[in-house]
């Protein structure tokens, strides 16, 4: 009697079965059609009833991720998309979903493991890559960016990656020409171009550090003081002696209890053989602090490139006496190749 019963049962269950299979495969049917139309909230609340007639349907939960990312509801298009993975660990489109949607979410360690798991994706090198880099794994990231820009050399994204990963590994050198590519190729980053203008003047190219601040100060780049800061000593350095100084000194007249820009350019124009400009600078440090020692150290060096050695050898003498630090500077001098 009791496997009389137990058949009975079983065999009731299957026109259950049946009949909630049937209308799972309805409801999708009728959600592709909305979705098909570009009625995604329609479609996406008909997709929500097959997948609550027939949890297993597949193509469902699919397509039903589809829809939800049509509507930027990335957060229930991830919960579709893990269903999916849940029932079919190998399916591809659900493993590509969701190695975009932990990167563009910034769980880096989980789009690196998914994305491991993709075959034939042209985008996962990038993924990679990029993820690597934000994980600090910078030879990995090499590695992996490399095969990026070999598929797709147009990416500028890619390119100025590249760059800050070299950046970051303290391979200035390398960096510059992925900076230069990134920047050819997206001509609206303008902190790309203060990144670069930055990597230019830490390697001296001082002429092209000048011209890349002001291609980004062109294209937006805010200009606060540490970027006039910048360009006013690119442009010292570069022999562009009156943009360079009008640029330090409007800084200066902002923060002019600071000594250091004084002095950075009283030092500039001595390097650069111009003493008159560089002796202007140490009498202002002078006015600010007579007993600058530095500055007049430095007053008595232009002197005496001046030709005017007796006055400025008894000039760096009484700088010496102000501060005895600075007799350093004078046995650096008289070491034999200096």
């Amino acid at each position: 009697m009791k496997a009389l019963i137990a058949t009975i049962i079983i065999c009731a269950g299957i026109p259950a079965f049946s009949q909630e299979t049937d209308s799972s495969a309805y409801y999708f049917h009728k959600a592709m059609e909305e979705k098909g139309a570009g009625r995604y909230l329609v479609a996406s609340g008909l997709f929500e009833k097959a997948l609550f007639h027939d949890p297993s349907n597949k193509m469902a939960c699919l397509q039903n991720g589809y829809t939800y990312l049509q509507m930027k509801m990335t957060d229930k298009a991830k919960t579709n998309f893990t269903n999916l993975l849940e029932m079919d660990p190998q399916n591809q489109d659900a493993i590509r979903q969701l190695t975009e949607l932990y990167f563009n979410y910034h769980q880096y360690d989980l789009a690196i493991d998914m994305a491991g798991k993709c075959r034939d994706y042209a985008e996962t090198d990038r993924i990679l890559g990029m993820s690597y880099y934000k994980t600090e794994d910078y030879p990995m990231a090499e590695k992996h960016l490399a095969a990026a820009m070999q598929k797709n050399p147009a990416n500028a994204e890619v390119a100025y990656t590249m760059g800050r990963n070299y950046l970051d590994m303290e391979a200035y050198t390398k960096a510059i020409p992925f900076y230069e590519k990134a920047v050819k190729l997206d001509e609206s980053k303008n902190v790309w171009m203060y990144e670069l203008g930055l990597l230019y003047y830490n390697l001296n190219n001082f002429r092209s550090a000048m011209a890349s601040f002001k291609m980004a100060a062109e294209k937006g780049y805010v200009q606060s003081n540490d970027f006039k800061e910048n360009l006013g000593y690119a442009s010292l350095y570069s022999g562009e002696y009156q943009s360079g100084e009008n640029l330090l000194l409007a800084v200066w007249k902002r923060k002019p209890g600071s000594k250091d820009i004084l002095r950075d350019m009283a030092e500039i124009f001595y390097q650069q053989k111009q003493y008159d400009k560089s002796l202007d600078y140490c009498q202002k440090l002078m006015e600010l602090d007579v007993k600058d020692g530095k500055a007049l150290y430095q007053a008595g060096l232009c002197f005496q490139k001046k030709g005017q050695k007796d006055r400025g050898q008894q000039m760096c003498d009484k700088a010496i006496e102000m501060d005895p630090s600075l007799a350093s500077l004078r046995r650096k001098k008289e070491m034999p190749g200096m």
